[in-house]
């Protein structure tokens, strides 16, 4: 008797950019994903193949300009920019349609920090204190039941997953210091002075230092595992790279804490995790083009220095996206994800 089941129906809205290119490549060979619909206001009418040479012959999608109301679609991905997705989401939970969002609208939960750190109200406050935030390894069940996701950034992916292992077990206390890097196309495809080639392809920047988006997010998350305001210090930096994203994150021990209790509570949290890594020294080229992220660790004094490596691109944004979805639909978790980096 042949086994038969039914494949999933899925659309990515915005797709032109890096995230929403990113969607497509790993949807093309997903067994149980069908990606039916792509939508680029930009390239309306024009091929997949012609903006995305690299799905030549694995997808003859075309893209148009918005998602058709008559079409049945079992998980939109919404890889529009912030304040954006919002405009989506009450219409597509309404239609009955799962949904799991990349951009920043629904991941902090409460629309007036919303309000602080993106500038814009927030038109959906309803649905943004029921959406499930997505960093898959410590928030499963609350993503089983949800229809509606917000996907993590890419650094707070890297940063928290980086040091969940010692906030869950209370093994750490003061402030937190994450210095954080990442390539270019973390930032997008617009072109930008400070990601024009001449003025990044030979230096490390930091950049929105104090205020970077991701930092409320990254607290928002120590606070609920710890149920404490966590101080949280967070610098981005700009590498001289397309993708990839390496952090190093500096906390203080508890009183007598030892390295042997650091090695048990990460191999307690992740030692069976398909894709957190445990290594010595965290490596981007081991996880680009993989839905992986790396992590270690060293003590050093009273100080537990905590690293993380992964690709924004993928684990950091849509490789993380589809193994939510992957969650969401009862399916194995590695489903379309399992594949190594490319090591260089």
């Amino acid at each position: 008797m042949e086994f038969t089941f039914t494949m999933i129906k899925a659309a990515v809205i915005g797709a032109s950019g890096y995230t929403g290119s990113e969607l497509a490549r790993i949807l093309s060979r997903h067994p149980r994903i069908s990606l039916e619909t792509i939508t680029s206001r930009k390239r309306a009418g024009e091929s997949i193949a012609e903006a995305m040479p690299f799905l030549r012959g694995f997808s003859d999608l075309t893209f148009v300009d918005s998602l058709p109301d008559d079409e049945d679609y079992d998980v939109v991905f919404l890889a529009t920019p912030h304040t954006a997705s919002m405009k989506f989401v009450p219409d597509l939970l309404s239609r009955g349609i799962k949904v799991v969002d990349l951009s920043g609208d629904y991941r902090l939960g409460d629309p007036t920090v919303y309000a602080t750190w993106y500038e814009h109200e927030h038109t959906d406050p309803g649905n943004m204190s029921r959406a499930a935030y997505g960093l898959t390894e410590l928030f499963r069940e609350d993503i089983a039941g949800a229809d509606l996701v917000a996907n993590p950034g890419c650094y707070p992916t890297c940063s928290i997953l980086s040091l969940a292992p010692l906030f869950i077990n209370d093994l750490v206390e003061g402030k937190i210091i994450i210095d954080a890097k990442s390539g270019t196309s973390g930032s997008g495809q617009k072109l930008t002075q400070s990601t024009h080639h001449p003025n990044c392809g030979a230096s490390v920047s930091p950049y929105k230092v104090g205020n970077h988006r991701h930092t409320p997010e990254i607290k928002m998350v120590f606070d609920r595992l710890t149920g404490n305001d966590i101080d949280v210090v967070f610098t981005p930096h700009l590498l001289p790279i397309v993708r990839g994203m390496l952090t190093t994150s500096y906390a203080s021990l508890k009183d007598g804490v030892t390295k042997e209790d650091v090695t048990a509570v990460y191999q307690s949290l992740y030692g069976k995790e398909r894709f957190v890594r445990i290594t010595s020294v965290p490596a981007i080229p081991s996880t680009v083009g993989a839905n992986i992220c790396e992590v270690g660790f060293e003590v050093v004094g009273n100080t537990v220095v905590a690293m993380g490596a992964l690709d924004n691109l993928v684990k950091g944004a849509a490789g993380q996206a589809v193994q939510n979805a992957n969650i969401m639909f009862k399916m194995d978790e590695a489903s379309g994800l399992d594949f190594p980096g490319l090591g260089i």
